[in-house]
C-alpha cells in the first residue's frame, strides 16, 4: 500500500521531490524488511521509475544502488543504458554487472562509460581486453592506470597498436611492471623515431644525424633491457628489433661491449636459425673457431669480424662486469677491441675504427657524466655538513639502524 501511494504521489510531485523520494524508496528496498509483496511492488516501481521524465530521479536511483548487491539485476542494466554520467555511477563498481554486461557496455558506451568501466578494481581479462579493442584514449589511460586491472600481454600490445602515437599512452604503458620486454623496446623505438623527426623537422640537424642518434637510443635501451630482464627478455627484444628492422650488427656489438652479453646470444640465435643453447657452446667455444663458424651462419658483415673476436677473447678471459650507466658500455673492455682493430687495413677497416671510437666518446660521456654527478653529490654533503657537524653523525646512525 505504501510503494502505491509513493506511486501516486509521484504523478504530481515536483522533481527534486520525486528524486528524493526514489533514493528513499530504493534504500527501504535494500536495507528494510519487506514482506514480498511489498518487494516486489517496490521493485516494479523502481523500474518504473527510470521512465521518469527527468534525469535528476534516475541519478538518484543510481547513486543509492551503485555498491549494492541487492540491487535488481533489470533495474541496474536498465539505468547503465541511460545517458553516461548516470550510467559510469554503476559501471564503475556495480557488483550486480557481470563481465558479459560490461564487454557489452564497453563496445557501446562513449568515453565517460569506457573510462567507468576501466577504474573498476580487479578487472577481469576479458574486460580489459574489450577496452584494449574499442576503447578511446582516456578509457585506456584509465586502464593502465587501474594497478589491479588483468590485462594480458596480447591486449598491451593492441593499446600500443592502436594509440602508440599518443605519449600518454606511451607513458602509461611504460608505467605498468608487468609491461613485456619487447613491448618496452617497440615504444622506446617509436619514442626515438619521434625525437628524430622533430629535431630533423626543425632543421637541429641533418636526416642521417638525427636517425643515428636514435638508432643508437634504441641500442642503449634494448642492451639495458635485455641485461636487466629475465632469460626470455632477450629473445623477445630481439623479436621486436627485427620486426621493426632494427636488428644491426651495431646492437649486437654493443651487447657484447656492455659485458652483457644476453641481447647477443640471442640475436645470433634469430639470424643463425640455431637453438639457444647451440648458439652460446659456438660463441664462448675455447679455441675460436666456432665464434667464425656462428658469425657466418647468422651473415653478418666481415668488416666486424674481428671486433667481435676481440670482444669475445675478451670477455672469455673474464675481469669484465658490465658497466653503469645508459650505454652500459665497459670503456676497459672496449680498449682491448679498439687495440686489436688498430692494425687493420683497407677502406672498411675505417668505418670499423669510426664505430669503435664513436661508442668510445659515447661511453666517455656517460662516464663523465655519473663522475660529475658524483663529484656534486659528494660537495652537497660538504656543504651540509659544514654546516651542521651533528648532520653526518644522524647519517651514519641511520644507516646502522636500517642495517640492525
Amino acid at each position: 500500500m505504501i510503494v502505491r501511494r509513493f506511486l501516486l504521489w509521484a504523478r504530481t510531485a515536483p522533481a527534486e521531490a520525486r528524486a528524493a523520494g526514489a533514493a528513499a524508496l530504493a534504500g527501504a528496498y535494500l536495507r528494510s524488511a519487506m514482506s514480498p509483496e511489498d518487494r516486489r511492488e517496490a521493485e516494479t516501481a523502481l523500474i518504473s521509475l527510470v521512465d521518469d521524465p527527468s534525469p535528476l530521479v534516475r541519478r538518484a536511483l543510481a547513486e543509492e544502488l551503485a555498491g549494492a548487491s541487492g540491487a535488481p539485476r533489470t533495474l541496474v542494466l536498465a539505468l547503465i543504458a541511460e545517458q553516461s554520467d548516470i550510467a559510469a555511477l554503476l559501471l564503475a563498481q556495480s557488483p550486480v554487472l557481470g563481465e558479459a554486461d560490461l564487454v557489452d557496455a564497453a563496445a557501446v558506451g562513449d568515453g565517460l562509460a569506457q573510462r567507468a568501466i576501466a577504474q573498476r578494481p580487479h578487472l577481469p581479462v576479458s574486460v580489459a581486453a574489450a577496452l584494449a579493442e574499442v576503447g578511446v584514449e582516456e578509457a585506456l589511460l584509465a586502464l593502465l592506470a587501474n594497478p589491479t586491472a588483468e590485462i594480458p600481454e596480447f591486449s598491451l600490445e593492441r593499446i600500443f597498436e592502436r594509440e602508440g602515437e599518443s605519449g600518454a599512452v606511451r607513458e602509461a604503458l611504460l608505467a605498468r611492471l608487468d609491461l613485456p620486454a619487447g613491448l618496452r623496446q617497440a615504444i622506446a623505438a617509436k619514442v626515438s623515431d619521434a625525437l628524430a623527426a622533430f629535431v630533423s623537422g626543425c632543421g637541429w640537424l641533418t636526416e642521417e644525424r638525427s636517425a643515428r642518434l636514435a638508432r643508437e637510443a634504441t641500442e642503449r635501451v634494448a642492451v639495458a633491457l635485455a641485461a636487466g630482464g629475465e632469460d626470455s627478455d632477450g629473445p623477445a627484444i630481439v623479436e621486436c628489433l627485427r620486426e621493426n628492422g632494427r636488428l644491426t650488427p651495431g646492437v649486437i656489438l654493443r651487447s657484447l661491449l656492455s659485458g652483457e652479453p644476453a641481447l647477443a646470444e640471442a640475436a645470433f640465435a634469430t639470424l643463425s636459425e640455431l637453438p639457444l643453447g647451440r648458439v652460446r657452446a659456438l660463441l664462448w667455444d675455447r679455441g675460436g673457431s666456432g665464434l667464425k663458424a656462428l658469425y657466418r651462419k647468422a651473415a653478418m658483415p666481415a668488416v666486424l669480424l674481428p671486433a667481435f673476436a676481440a670482444v669475445v677473447a675478451a670477455l672469455k678471459r673474464g675481469g669484465y662486469a658490465a658497466a653503469s650507466g645508459a650505454s652500459g658500455i665497459n670503456r676497459a673492455l672496449l680498449a682491448e677491441v679498439l687495440i686489436a682493430c688498430d692494425g687493420l687495413e683497407g677502406a672498411e677497416s675505417h668505418a670499423l675504427m669510426a664505430l669503435l671510437r664513436r661508442l668510445d666518446a659515447e661511453a666517455a660521456r656517460e662516464e663523465a657524466r655519473g663522475l660529475a654527478d658524483s663529484l656534486a653529490d659528494d660537495a652537497a654533503l660538504a656543504l651540509l655538513v659544514e654546516a651542521d657537524p651533528q648532520f653526518l653523525v644522524e647519517l651514519e646512525l641511520g644507516d646502522l639502524r636500517e642495517v640492525a
